[in-house]
């Protein structure tokens, strides 16, 4: 092999560790934070559309870019570490596993965006907060700093909490609460019941994409001691779990459109392909008997997710219903 050939492959095998396919369902939180941002601050606040900040809104797409890309990374370390990327698991190659990339350019790596998320963190406060340095400004450093130990510790270390079930209570809390609200809050600079419920909503779909890789992987997982919550739940129980994360994402919205706003279900209207792709994907889960098939499955939520957010986004800013 040459060594451009080797440099290329090389490229190719960072480009896949850090896992682009996964960036569409992080975008997905801060597009409905900020299109919630959008319509309160507009309709409710009665504040001027200039109000909006589309310098935070970049650097929080830029924060969150690095987030994920360093949560994939320090994924594909933790689990190699482990032994859990072997020749049983089910999903992708990973990095580490492919022998192209080293365990030590992979721990460097995880370093390098550790950095970069925290430098583009502090950025986005300083942009957010104007300058002004007060408690709040140090909760959401705080908020930060466990933003990146939380994207770390899921897979690295000896307490890594992916593998004690927790993953999906982590996740549920950064891609729900502190992803929704936090986005939301550095716009507006208060919180409202809205952000809350919808922040349960993409909380409750990044939860079912990390089931769907778990169901994926739960054989393997469980052979090398790696306890998700597939893993405890088994073949049919995690079929039920999934079933009840996606009903608790649905909840809120039918709530929404149903209950506190029953005029304005045209919104909904736009968003039925995503709940009929959601049911379709539901019966196909229940009928899988091969977990790989699983596999384009969690695509599926992923991208149908960011595809909801960008139609909550675009009605926000163009008032399409």
């Amino acid at each position: 092999m040459t060594e451009n050939s080797k440099h290329t492959s090389k490229t190719k095998a960072w480009i896949k560790a850090m896992r682009l396919r996964t960036l569409p369902l992080s975008f997905s939180v801060i597009l409905t934070g900020s299109a919630m941002t959008w319509y309160y601050t507009q309709f409710v606040l009665h504040w001027w559309q200039d109000q909006f900040s589309w310098s935070v809104f970049s650097l929080t797409l830029l924060t969150t870019l690095f987030l994920q890309i360093l949560s994939n990374l320090a994924n594909d370390y933790g689990d190699a570490l482990k032994g859990a990327d072997n020749e049983n698991r089910i999903g992708p190659e990973r990095a580490i596993q492919s022998g192209i990339i080293t365990a030590k350019e992979m721990k460097n790596a995880v370093i390098l965006f550790s950095i970069l998320s925290f430098i583009s963190g502090i950025t986005l406060l300083l942009v957010a907060f104007e300058g002004a340095v007060n408690y709040l400004f140090l909760l959401f450093i705080l908020l930060g700093i466990l933003a990146i130990a939380a994207a770390i510790k899921y897979t690295v270390g000896k307490g890594a909490y992916g593998y004690y079930a927790l993953g999906d209570a982590f996740v549920f809390i950064f891609f729900g609460f502190v992803g929704v609200c936090g986005s939301y809050y550095l716009q507006a600079m208060t919180i409202h019941i809205q952000p809350i419920i919808a922040s349960i909503c993409m909380g409750a779909f990044a939860v079912a994409v990390l089931n769907l890789n778990n169901m994926r992987d739960r054989v393997n997982d469980q052979a090398v001691g790696k306890r998700t919550l597939a893993v405890l739940l088994g073949f049919k129980g995690s079929k039920i779990y999934h079933s009840i994360i996606l009903l608790i994402g649905w909840s809120p919205i039918l709530y929404q459109f149903y209950i506190i706003y029953p005029n304005d279900r045209l919104l909904f209207l736009y968003l039925s392909p995503v709940l009929i792709i959601h049911i379709i994907h539901l019966i196909k889960v229940f009928r899988v008997k091969d977990p790989k098939s699983y596999d384009p499955e969690l695509k599926k939520i992923a991208l149908s997710t960011f595809l909801m957010s960008l139609i909550i986004f675009m009605d926000a800013i163009f008032d399409l219903s």
